[in-house]
C-alpha cells in the first residue's frame, strides 16, 4: 500500500518539484520548502506567481512579484538570473541547455544559454509560456491563440490563430502538436506540419493542468470529474476521436494530473485533496491518498518513478512513496 509523509504549511502551493533526490515546495509566500534531512526553508520571493523545474531536474526556476526570476538549488541556494523591477513574473518555461522563458504584460523575454535575453512584445497579455522538445523555439499563448518564436534566429514568428483566450500552451514530446488551454473550459491544438485544428471542448470547468504521457501517446487533463486523456497515437492526434477518462468520481472536480516517468500510468488529484493512481491500459486505479485540505494543485513524480511529491491550495503538501 502506498505510504503518504505529510508536510503542513502555510498558503497556496504552487508548485512541488523534486530537485534531484530532495521534494520541494514553492509556495505563494515566496518561500520554498525542502525536505532534505530536516525541513528547510529559502525565502525565493516576496511573493511567488510562477514556479518550474529544469528539464534536467536539478533545479527549481521560480517569478515573482518582485519582479525577480530565480533558480534555487537542492542545497537551498538561489541565484538570481532576472529583475524586471516592479512587474510582475506571471510566466515561465524552461528550456534547453538552461533556457528559461519568463514573462510579464505582454512581453515574453527569453534567456538564451549564452546568458543574453531576447525580448518579444505582443499586442496582449502572454498568459503561458512553453519551449519546443527540439530546437530553441517557444509558444506563447495569448488571446485569440499562439505565436511560436525562434528566440536563436532572425525571422518572422509564425502566428496560429483561435478565436477566444489561450491560458497556457503545451508541445507535444515529439513537437508534432501544439496544445493550449482556454478560458472557456475547453482545449485547443494545432498540428503544426499543417496548420490543422482540434477542438477539445465539453468540460465542466476550465483547464489548469496537463500532462503529457511519456512517450506521448496521451495527453492527460483536468476540468472534469475524471482526468480527460486525449489520444494522440495517429498522425492527426485526436482530430475526430473520443477521449479516455480515467478515475471518474462523481462527487469531486479532478484539479491536477501527472503521467509517470516511463509508463502510461497516471497521478490524478482532486478538489477534495484526494490523490488517485490510474493505468491507461485497463484503467485500473489505486487510491494514493485520501481526501484532505483544499485542492491538489501540483503533482510531480520522482526521477525513478516511485515517490509523488503533491501540494494543495491550502498548504497540505508532502510524499507520496507509492511502493509503501
Amino acid at each position: 500500500m502506498p505510504t503518504v509523509a505529510p508536510l503542513d504549511l502555510d498558503g497556496h502551493c504552487i508548485a512541488a518539484a523534486w530537485l534531484g533526490s530532495v521534494p520541494a515546495f514553492a509556495m505563494a509566500d515566496g518561500l520554498v520548502h525542502r525536505l532534505d534531512n530536516g525541513h528547510r526553508t529559502t525565502e525565493a520571493h516576496d511573493g511567488l506567481l510562477a514556479a518550474v523545474p529544469s528539464l534536467d531536474g536539478k533545479t527549481l526556476i521560480t517569478g515573482g512579484e518582485d519582479g525577480r526570476v530565480c533558480v534555487l538549488s537542492a542545497d537551498g541556494a538561489i541565484r538570481e538570473i532576472a529583475h524586471l523591477g516592479r512587474k510582475w513574473v506571471t510566466a515561465l518555461a524552461a528550456g534547453p541547455r538552461d533556457a528559461v522563458a519568463y514573462a510579464s504584460g505582454r512581453v515574453a523575454h527569453v534567456r538564451l544559454p549564452d546568458g543574453s535575453v531576447k525580448e518579444f512584445a505582443h499586442p496582449r497579455t502572454v498568459e503561458g509560456l512553453a519551449f519546443a522538445p527540439k530546437g530553441m523555439r517557444i509558444a506563447v499563448a495569448r488571446y485569440n491563440g499562439a505565436t511560436l518564436h525562434f528566440p536563436a534566429a532572425a525571422g518572422k514568428p509564425v502566428e496560429l490563430e483561435w478565436a477566444g483566450a489561450h491560458t497556457a500552451a503545451t508541445f507535444s514530446p515529439d513537437g508534432n502538436f501544439l496544445v493550449t488551454a482556454m478560458q472557456e473550459n475547453a482545449l485547443h491544438g494545432w498540428k503544426l506540419a499543417d496548420g490543422k485544428h482540434m477542438r477539445m471542448a465539453g468540460y465542466p470547468a476550465k483547464v489548469k493542468s496537463m500532462s503529457w504521457a511519456p512517450k506521448g501517446r496521451w495527453l492527460a487533463s483536468s476540468g472534469a470529474p475524471a482526468a480527460i486523456c486525449w489520444p494522440f497515437l495517429t498522425k492527426d492526434g485526436p482530430i475526430g476521436k473520443a477521449p479516455v477518462e480515467l478515475g471518474t468520481r462523481g462527487d469531486a472536480m479532478v484539479t491536477c494530473v501527472a503521467f509517470h516517468t516511463t509508463d502510461e500510468i497516471l497521478a490524478i488529484g482532486y478538489a477534495d485533496g484526494m490523490v488517485l493512481g490510474a493505468r491507461v491500459a485497463d484503467q485500473k486505479e489505486i487510491l494514493l491518498r485520501r481526501a484532505g485540505n483544499g485542492a491538489i494543485t501540483s503533482l510531480v513524480w520522482d526521477g525513478e518513478g516511485q515517490r509523488i511529491a503533491f501540494g494543495s491550495e491550502a498548504g497540505d503538501c508532502g510524499v507520496i512513496d507509492v511502493a509503501g
